[in-house]
């Protein structure tokens, strides 16, 4: 991490430039609407500046990006990793030359450290690997066809592994992305625990970026099978979920741009993960919800799993009718939780109330037709005979 000279490169102690320290300021912002449930109104904060911010360009792909996977439509997915792409590039914009004058690639290493390289140019490299990343994310998610089976109406808790129909291409283009951006996120971490660097006032979303990269490689790294990860780590990665945890809590727990990211891996891994796995942390009990607006959508929806997880149904469904009725931009989320009420009836041996918003999946969301239709006509098949079935639906034809 030093220059050709030897030299070690030393960051300004000093406030950071006026026009990242803006794009910082603007894009929290954009952020805070987003968490009250505004998602378009975030977007609209945060376009005018796409085409020369990094962060304003990052912030406003990641949303698309949340969007499509929520969706999974495939033009929201194409318009996500075009916005991704272009905010990749004018991440490149602000380290190319480093890279450049140094002789170092992309894929051979970076210039993380090297004597001029600025505050700027090391947020632009953490931005740039946080693209790659997403990128590759998005690249598994193009496939021809929705994938059938999933337990999810959406596609926030997807993972290459679900989807059925990707092509080997596809498969090869995200694990180069993923490489690339796995390389930069560690020599980023080594570069800004070492005595080189001198924290700006920008650091601490240096730090959250950097946090949110090491953390989501290392805890998803972890969840492969043993032999798959000794032949990962053989390779250069590390697949530590202890750390990788420790990293996405400490990301989370500090005031930065990423600390919402950083929370929600947190709560899928904690409250849908560890259970698919069959590890749950019961213990956990819902640490990392608390400076984020109760408000929020997002957050009455992992609420709402907690206390579904805690056993507390009727609680649950609160939580998830409430979170329905804090925003109705996003369909998609409605269906997130549509899922969840379905199952805290059947819990509670609602089977009517279950069969109801499995029929609403059915007919608004393209996930798994055949999943929701399985379930409308099982919650149909617990009611007693002689009972009327809602709509005259017959479950012996819903099953055919």
């Amino acid at each position: 991490l030093r220059a050709a000279g030897g030299s070690p490169s030393l960051l300004p102690t000093h406030s950071p430039p006026p026009g990242l320290a803006a794009a910082l300021d603007e894009c929290m912002e954009a952020m805070n609407s987003f968490l009250c449930n505004h998602f378009d109104e975030s977007l609209e904060k945060l376009q005018p500046r796409t085409k020369e911010s990094m962060y304003h360009a990052l912030v406003y792909a990641t949303i698309l990006e949340m969007q499509a996977m929520m969706t999974f439509e495939h033009e929201d997915i194409v318009q996500a990793g075009q916005t991704m792409k272009e905010a990749q590039e004018i991440c490149q914009r602000w380290v190319w030359g480093a890279h450049r004058r140094w002789g170092w690639g992309w894929d051979s290493g970076i210039g993380v450290g090297v004597a001029g390289t600025g505050e700027v140019e090391l947020h632009a490299e953490v931005c740039y690997a946080e693209c790659l990343l997403q990128r590759a994310a998005l690249t598994f998610l193009q496939v021809p066809d929705p994938p059938t089976g999933s337990p999810f109406p959406g596609g926030l808790f997807t993972s290459p592994f679900s989807l059925q129909d990707e092509n080997m291409v596809n498969f090869l283009k995200g694990g180069i992305k993923v490489r690339s951006s796995y390389l930069i996120y560690r020599e980023l971490s080594s570069f800004i625990q070492s005595s080189h660097c001198t924290a700006g006032a920008a650091h601490v979303h240096l730090e959250g970026g950097v946090a949110l990269g090491i953390g989501a490689f290392n805890l998803t790294l972890s969840l492969f099978p043993p032999r798959i990860l000794k032949l990962l780590e053989f390779a250069g990665f590390s697949g530590d979920k202890d750390y990788g945890l420790q990293q996405l809590h400490e990301g989370a727990t500090t005031l930065n741009l990423r600390a919402l990211l950083c929370t929600m891996l947190l709560l899928c891994y904690y409250t849908f993960l560890t259970f698919i796995l069959g590890r749950p942390v019961v213990r956990w009990g819902g640490r990392g919800m608390g400076p984020f607006p109760r408000g929020s959508a997002i957050f009455l929806f992992f609420a709402g799993r907690i206390e579904e997880i805690k056993g507390n149904i009727s609680e649950a469904i609160g939580r998830f009718e409430a979170g329905c009725s804090a925003q109705q931009a996003w369909k998609q989320f409605h269906h997130m939780c549509y899922w969840e009420l379905m199952w805290c009836y059947a819990y509670k041996g609602m089977w009517k109330m279950a069969y109801f918003y499995a029929d609403l999946l059915s007919k608004e969301n393209r996930w798994s037709k055949a999943m929701y239709v399985y379930m409308k006509a099982a919650f149909l098949s617990m009611l007693p005979p002689e009972e009327p079935r809602p709509f005259g639906e017959s479950e012996v034809e819903l099953f055919r």
